[in-house]
């Protein structure tokens, strides 16, 4: 008996070693199974912070650009903003029931051109019909309105002479352009990865058009898509180009 335990325990320590490193490994792995990524961790702590409430204005005037073309691809598109450029845009795509919406935020060089024209429109003084007598409804309708102190005047107009309502519409555009891409850009990123080569495409487009309310306001958002592992090279190399084209657009403008 004595020899046999003598020579059995070695082997019962053996099995139980095995044993306890077998407990371990299975630990470790079921740690490590349960374990949340680190990135997806870090999403979860620290989420975006919830937008603003819309409609949320500055005290004294609102001022609303409306366009509408019911054939066109964005075929409804409302901006609303205070005297701070604070404000929201909301718009519709044809064969879509939904009305999408986002905060906006007029830069300070996009906000000053616009209040510039405004004030050379001297809007809400003027009775001015902005309306050419040529017709060209099939380019869109345009309206322009003013709230202030409880009252508000509107002006519809698809086709104008006049150089400052001209010039005002088309700052609205740009900023609609710049603001609904910026929307898709952050949709596509979280939801659709593959889609943004595309929407980059279109961004480099626009920017060789200067059809921009203010390229540098978009720089944050490039540098983060540029770093971003999970898009496509292709997306993140498009991000790097016009990134590059804005520092060679500032350095021009200087």
């Amino acid at each position: 008996m004595g020899d046999s335990a003598m020579r059995n325990g070695p082997r019962r320590l053996i099995a139980l070693s095995f044993a306890l490193f077998s407990a371990l490994a299975f630990l470790s792995f079921v740690c490590a199974q349960t374990r949340p990524n680190a990135k997806q961790n870090a999403r979860q702590i620290a989420p975006e912070a919830p937008a603003k409430s819309t409609g949320e204005f500055a005290a004294g005037p609102v001022f609303i650009y409306e366009f509408t073309q019911p054939e066109f691809y964005v075929r409804h598109i409302i901006i609303e903003h205070d005297v701070t450029g604070k404000g929201k845009i909301s718009f519709e795509r044809k064969d879509v029931d939904d009305v999408l919406s986002d905060q906006l935020e007029l830069s300070p060089a996009a906000l000053a051109r616009i209040n510039a024209l405004w004030q050379a429109l001297g809007y809400l003084e003027s009775r001015t019909s902005y309306q050419a007598k040529k017709q060209f409804a099939h380019l869109g309708t345009i309206k322009l309105c003013v709230k202030r102190d409880g009252k508000e005047k509107w002006t519809t107009f698809n086709w104008t002479e006049d150089k400052s309502a001209a010039a005002l519409a088309t700052e609205y555009r740009r900023l609609a352009d710049q603001a609904i891409l910026v929307f898709d850009l952050k949709v596509a990123r979280e939801n659709q990865p593959l889609a943004t080569p595309k929407l980059l495409d279109t961004l480099e487009h626009l920017l060789a058009r200067n059809e921009l309310a203010d390229p540098p306001q978009l720089v944050p958002l490039l540098r983060d898509l540029a770093m971003d592992e999970r898009l496509p090279l292709i997306a993140r190399n498009a991000a790097t180009r016009a990134l590059k084209k804005i520092e060679r657009m500032e350095r021009a403008e200087k």
